[in-house]
């Protein structure tokens, strides 16, 4: 796909590409893969690509539940980046909920031995849910997790869910 083998690297539900953009401007030699479900979106992220010519990015439009799970092939993957997935906080609606025992057994399937899982999101009884499942998974392992309530982390400021969760005081929880 990208003509070349350096490593790979996934973004699910990239929004309006902050991370993604951010991170192919920065790590020129390393490959990225976006899934997003919102086709504007796409649209919207792939403008921003060309403008900044980028060629270490592709683009999918679709659930990502299904492409990992069924289109990435086994160790492809040096590492799946999520951050601020949907919450779907109405009960009926939690069956939408992007981690799932299914959907950690995709990233494992996808990750390569030594790869990684980040994660961030907004809302600490998801995140709860979410390291619930993910120390669960006897091939995955927690290395790192906790919250932050500044833009001094690693990964600070990248996404727009980001930088309102912070503009209002809320805390950022993140695992690998």
């Amino acid at each position: 796909v990208f003509g070349n083998d350096h490593p790979v690297e996934l973004e699910i539900g990239f929004g309006k590409g902050g991370f993604l953009v951010a991170a192919a401007q920065a790590e020129p030699l390393v490959n990225f893969v976006g899934i997003e479900i919102e086709r504007a979106l796409v649209l919207y992220v792939a403008g921003r690509l060309v403008r900044r010519r980028l060629a270490n990015v592709r683009l999918l439009h679709g659930d990502a539940r299904r492409i990992v799970a069924e289109q990435l092939p086994p160790d492809s993957l040096h590492a799946v980046h999520v951050y601020f997935p949907d919450p779907w906080w109405k009960r009926r609606h939690r069956k939408r909920r992007l981690f799932t025992p299914a959907f950690a057994q995709a990233c494992v399937h996808a990750l390569r031995c030594t790869g990684r899982l980040h994660l961030a999101t907004d809302v600490p009884d998801y995140f709860a849910e979410i390291l619930s499942l993910l120390h669960a998974h006897p091939r995955l392992r927690v290395v790192a997790e906790g919250r932050s309530e500044s833009t001094a982390d690693p990964e600070s400021a990248l996404t727009n869910f980001q930088r309102k969760a912070l503009q209002q005081g809320r805390a950022v929880w993140r695992a690998v």
